[in-house]
C-alpha cells in the first residue's frame, strides 16, 4: 500500500524523505517521488518508476534541496504504475500533494473540474484533489481553508499532506480512513503514514483521529475534529526497536505475532474500507471492470494459506452467491483442469514464493483463466509481479515458523475481496454496511480474546501428555479447526487432526477416549444446535471436550466439558476471531513440553521447493 512521509524543519529535508521512504518499502510499492519547497521559493519534484534506490540515483543528480517537503510511494490503484502518474500531483507550479486512499467521487468530481477548466495530466484520483484545492484557494482565505472546503466535497478514504510555496512554513494534513501520524521533533515535525518511516528522527508521535485536520510547522502542530474544533491529541514514544527481528518483551516470536494480530488486520483494513463499504479500487486499477466478469473463483494455495481459502469459499459462495473452488496448489499443478469460463485465479500465500503455488499461477495463465489475484504479504515477490490483480496484507515481517498473523490478516483481506466480489453480484448496501461494520470492530474484539491468554494457559496443562488430538467445527469454523489441529502438530508435535463435527460418526468416534482431548468451536451461528449435538456424541464415548464458545451459546462447564467463553461477533468475522484462542492453545502446550516454538523441527517458513 501507499506511504506518506513529510517534514518541515530547519534543516534540509530531502535525506529525511528518502530514509522515510525506504522504510516503507515492506508495504509495496510501483512508483516513489518527492517534492521540497527550495529555498528559491519554488517547488522542486522529482517522481521515478520503480525502486525508491531510482528516486534515490534521479535526486543524486539534480538534488531537491529545502526545509519543507512531502514523499510518496505509490501503489497503483487509478492508473498504470508510470512517472506521470506517480505522486506527488501538483495544481500549477505551487501547490503540491501526495494522498493515501480511494477517492470514490473522483470520476464527478473530474468532470466538474474540466468543465471549470483543469486539464488533467495522469489517470489518477489525486490529481482530482489537488486541483480541487487549487480551486477552492481562489476563494478560501488560505491553504488550511481551501483544504478543508475540498475534503469536504470527498467520499472515500484518505491521507493527505498538502503544500503550497505561498505559505512556505507549513504542511496541512488530514486523514478519513487513511493512517497518518505526526512525529514531533525539537523545531521541526513530522508526517508519515506510519511510525517506521521516522525512527531515524523522532521517537515521539501524535496519531491523527478519523476527520482531524492539522497544520504542521517547525514550532508547532495544531488540530481540529471533522467538527473544525481544536484537538489535543496525546504524544507518545515509541516504545518497540525499529528491527522487527526483535522479540522485545515476549519469550516468543510466535507469542509476539499473536500479540500483534489487532494492530495488523487493522493495517491492513486501512486505506479499503469507508465506514459502510468496501473500495474496491483498492484492488487495483482494473478491479471493478474484472470483477464484474468473474463467475466463479478458483483459490489455490499450501498450508495455513490453504485454510484461508476454505474459510473464504464459505464468504463468498454465502455473499457473493457465485462457485468457488479450493484446491493444495501441490495437487492443482499436476492434473488436468476444466475451467469454467470467466473464472478468477486467486492465489494466497504469505511469501509470495511458495515453489507449488507459483508454479500453479504460472501454469493457469497459460490455461485460460480471466484473470490472477493475488494475496500476499511481500511486496516485490514473484507472486505478486506475476498476478493482475494483488491485495497486500500487512502482516509486517513474521519470524516464527508457524504462521499467525499471516493467516488473520489473509482472512481480513479475503473478506474485504470478498465483499467487493459480492457487490457486483447483488449483495445488497445494507448487508455490505453491516459486515463493514463488524470489520471496523474486528481488531477490538481480536484483543478482546488475546485477553483469554491466561485461561487458556491453564487449560493447556490438560494437553502435556496427551500423543493425539482431534479439532471439530462446523461450516466456516471446519477450517478454523484444521488451522487449529495444524498449529498443534506444528509446534508441539502432538498428532492433531480435524474433522467436520458432522463427520464424526463416519470414523472419527472410534478413536475418542479419555486419552484423546477433542477442541470445539462454538460460535452463536445456525449450525450451534447440531454441533451441540456432536458433543454429546463425544461425551457419551468418554471424550474429555474443550470447548471454546459463544458466551451466549449457553455450553455450560460439567466434568468433562471445559468450556472458554469467547465475546459474540459476528457470524462472517467469527472465523478471524476464533482463530486466535486456538493460537494460544497451540502456543502454551508446546512451552510446556519444552519444543522449539519458533523454529520446530524439520519445517521451514517458506517453502520454495516442490
Amino acid at each position: 500500500m501507499c506511504g506518506i512521509v513529510g517534514a518541515v524543519s530547519e534543516r534540509d529535508v530531502e535525506g529525511i524523505l528518502l530514509e522515510g521512504l525506504r522504510r516503507l518499502e515492506y508495504r509495496g510499492y510501483d512508483s516513489a517521488g518527492m517534492a521540497v519547497l527550495g529555498n528559491n521559493g519554488a517547488i522542486q519534484r522529482a517522481r521515478e518508476v520503480g525502486k525508491v534506490a531510482a528516486l534515490a540515483d534521479a535526486v543524486a543528480q539534480s538534488p531537491c534541496s529545502g526545509t519543507v517537503g512531502i514523499a510518496h510511494t505509490r501503489w497503483a490503484t487509478h492508473g498504470e504504475p508510470s512517472r506521470v502518474n506517480a505522486h506527488p500531483h501538483m495544481s500549477g507550479e505551487r501547490l503540491a500533494i501526495v494522498h493515501n486512499g480511494i477517492i470514490e467521487n473522483y470520476q464527478e468530481l473530474r468532470e466538474t473540474l474540466r468543465a471549470a477548466g483543469y486539464e488533467f495530466s495522469s489517470q489518477t484520483d489525486t490529481e482530482v484533489v489537488v486541483h480541487l484545492i487549487h480551486q477552492q484557494l481562489q476563494t478560501a482565505t488560505s491553504l488550511l481553508e481551501a483544504v478543508k472546503a475540498a475534503i469536504s466535497q470527498l467520499r472515500g478514504a484518505y491521507a493527505l499532506a498538502v503544500m503550497h510555496a505561498d505559505e512556505p512554513e507549513h504542511l496541512i494534513v488530514c486523514r478519513e480512513g487513511s493512517p497518518l501520524v505526526i512525529g514531533v521533533g525539537i523545531g521541526e515535525h513530522f508526517i508519515a503514514s506510519d511510525q517506521l518511516a521516522l525512527l531515524p528522527v523522532t521517537d515521539r508521535f501524535m496519531v491523527l483521529e478519523e476527520g482531524d485536520v492539522a497544520e504542521i510547522r517547525k514550532d508547532r502542530v495544531t488540530v481540529w475534529d471533522r467538527d473544525g474544533r481544536p484537538g489535543e491529541r496525546p504524544v507518545n514514544r515509541f516504545e518497540h526497536g525499529t528491527e522487527a527481528a526483535d522479540k522485545g518483551e515476549y519469550r516468543h516470536f510466535m507469542l509476539k505475532e499473536i500479540y500483534e494480530q489487532p494492530q495488523v488486520i487493522q493495517a491492513t483494513m486501512a486505506g479499503r474500507l469507508t465506514h459502510n463499504r468496501v473500495l474496491e479500487q483498492a484492488l487495483g486499477t482494473a478491479a471493478e471492470r474484472l470483477l464484474e466478469q468473474v463467475r466463479h473463483v478458483q483459490i489455490i494455495a499450501c498450508g495455513t494459506s490453504y485454510h484461508a481459502g476454505m474459510v473464504a469459499r464459505y464468504w463468498i459462495e454465502e455473499l457473493a452467491g457465485i462457485p468457488c473452488s479450493v484446491e493444495v496448489a501441490s495437487e492443482f499443478r499436476y492434473r488436468k483442469h476444466v475451467i469454467q469460463p470467466d473464472t478468477l485465479f486467486l492465489c494466497i500465500s504469505q511469501s509470495g514464493e511458495t515453489a507449488d503455488t507459483l508454479a500453479a499461477l504460472r501454469q493457469a495463465k497459460q490455461a485460460g483463466f480471466r484473470a490472477a489475484l493475488a494475496i500476499c504479504n511481500v511486496p516485490g515477490s514473484s507472486l505478486v509481479r506475476e498476478s493482475d490483480l494483488v491485495i497486500m496484507t500487512q502482516a509486517g515481517p513474521e519470524i516464527g515458523v508457524a504462521s499467525t498473523k499471516a493467516f488473520t490478516t489473509q482472512l481480513t483481506a479475503l473478506l474485504i475481496f470478498t465483499l467487493a466480489l459480492a457487490r457486483h453480484n447483488g449483495l445488497s448496501e445494507d448487508t455490505e454496511a453491516d459486515i463493514v461494520a463488524a470489520l471496523h470492530e474486528l481488531p477490538g474484539q481480536v484483543a478482546a480474546a488475546l485477553a483469554l491468554d491466561g485461561r487458556i494457559a491453564e487449560m493447556s496443562r490438560a494437553f502435556m501428555d496427551k500423543v493425539h488430538s482431534l479439532f471439530l467445527g462446523r461450516g466456516s469454523m471446519y477450517p478454523v479447526a484444521q488451522e487449529g489441529a495444524l498449529k498443534l502438530k506444528e509446534i508441539s508435535y502432538i498428532h492433531a487432526e480435524a474433522y467436520p463435527a458432522g463427520e464424526l460418526k463416519h470414523g472419527p468416534l472410534a478413536l475418542v477416549d479419555s486419552d484423546m482431548p477433542v477442541v470445539t468451536v462454538a460460535p452463536n451461528n445456525e449450525m450451534l444446535e447440531k454441533l451441540k449435538s456432536n458433543m454429546e456424541e463425544v461425551r457419551a464415548r468418554g471424550g474429555e471436550l474443550f470447548v471454546f464458545a459463544d458466551q451466549a451459546a449457553e455450553v455450560k462447564a460439567e466434568p468433562g466439558l471445559h468450556v472458554l467463553e469467547i465475546p459474540s461477533v459476528h457470524p462472517i468475522t467469527a472465523p478471524i476471531v476464533y482463530t486466535l484462542p486456538l493460537q494460544l492453545l497451540s502456543y502454551h502446550v508446546a512451552v510446556l513440553k519444552g519444543t522449539d516454538v519458533d523454529q520446530p523441527r524439520n519445517l521451514a517458513k517458506s517453502v520454495t521447493v516442490e
